[in-house]
């Protein structure tokens, strides 16, 4: 904590230097420079007391000069002011020790579920929760007549919602600007990583095949959004199952339920229920980076905060399928590019593992 004291203290200095125009005027009022030392100086009163399973911030009360110091909630909204007026000081102080305010260390992703099946109504369904953001796919399969170009291929449809419930930042009436940019993202990281093979969809070449509409729902939107709708995506497929088929005399395909299939008088065109071969299966990871630190799986606060932020996905076969920045600052080395990367497999490797679980529950129910 020494340390951390030390450090702040330099970087107080260093604010009033910067603070100050060639010929000595401040660059903005001396008050203001005040109350963010004030509040500077609660924020140095927090010791962090990190083990494996927990992290507390706790005040530390000072008796100088006989006098009490303040009570621990006063100080909590002292900290929460600054955060709020002043966020990258805030989290400045938090870099030099290599800790986020949620605890996390800054290459920790936060927990992830999945539950697979969660929609009964839909041919394939996934809930997958990252910390606080947590997202809803379901897959509707229906027979289309596909095109002449691809006699023998499926499609697949994105939509990505985002509803006033998942954010403050959503307004009623007014779609997200962002939402059609991920169901984009989405559409365009599921074809190239060539994840779901579209013949598999195909049930008559020429004449019927299946469209696959995968529909996701942000039900809580705090940061990575493109990574848990990319999980929930690959999961809902991952539970997918193609339904029972049967042609008619005239040559209309229909679904046929499990009640039907013993009942029905015209052949099947799948004999049983089955589930897509995936391959080549993609995971994503976003960062965010403010000079030299990189902060994985950001949430929302620091999504806006940091000047940088990048998101990559990577297949299971270590393949790079995408790299997508949004405007910010420039990276400022291609080291920092390779340690994104470096973080990417790693957290690959993580969401294979928890997505490899899930289907094991599944099974095992």
């Amino acid at each position: 904590m020494g340390l951390l004291i030390s450090k702040l203290a330099h970087y107080n200095q260093a604010q009033k230097k910067q603070n100050k125009t060639k010929n000595g005027t401040p660059k903005v009022p001396s008050s203001q420079l005040s109350t963010l030392n004030s509040f500077s100086h609660s924020l140095l009163k927090f010791t962090a007391r990190r083990t494996p399973t927990s992290y507390q911030m706790e005040t530390t009360q000072t008796t100088e000069g006989g006098g009490g110091g303040a009570t621990g909630i006063a100080a909590q909204m002292e900290v929460e002011a600054f955060r709020r007026l002043f966020p990258l000081p805030f989290y400045k102080r938090h870099l030099l020790e290599s800790v986020r305010p949620d605890a996390r260390a800054l290459d920790y992703a936060r927990d992830t579920t999945i539950s697979l099946g969660p929609v009964a109504s839909a041919d394939g369904s996934a809930l997958v929760k990252i910390g606080e953001t947590a997202m809803l796919a379901a897959i509707k399969l229906e027979v289309m007549t596909p095109s002449k170009e691809r006699p023998d291929e499926g499609s697949i449809v994105v939509e990505f919602y985002m509803p006033p419930i998942c954010s403050p930042m959503v307004r009623p009436g007014r779609p997200a600007e962002v939402a059609p940019v991920i169901s984009k993202q989405l559409l365009d990281v599921i074809r190239s990583s060539g994840m779901v093979n579209l013949k598999e969809l195909c049930l008559i070449s020429g004449k019927a095949s299946w469209i696959a509409y995968l529909d996701i729902y942000c039900l809580n939107a705090d940061g990575s959004l493109f990574d848990a709708a990319l999980l929930s995506a690959v999961a809902a497929f991952t539970h997918l199952q193609i339904p029972l088929v049967s042609v008619t005399e005239e040559g209309r395909v229909f679904t046929v339920s499990s009640e039907q299939e013993e009942k029905t008088k015209f052949e099947l065109v799948n004999k049983e229920k089955r589930k897509l071969s995936l391959s080549s299966i993609p995971f994503p990871l976003t960062c965010v980076i403010h000079e030299d630190y990189i902060l994985v799986d950001p949430t929302a606060e620091e999504e806006t905060v940091m000047e940088t932020s990048i998101t990559l996905v990577l297949d299971t076969l270590g393949n790079l399928v995408s790299i997508y920045k949004p405007g910010g600052v420039g990276l400022a080395s291609t080291e920092i590019m390779k340690e994104c990367i470096t973080r990417t497999k790693r957290r690959m490797q993580e969401l294979k593992t928890i997505l490899e679980e899930s289907v094991s529950v599944m099974e095992v129910d």
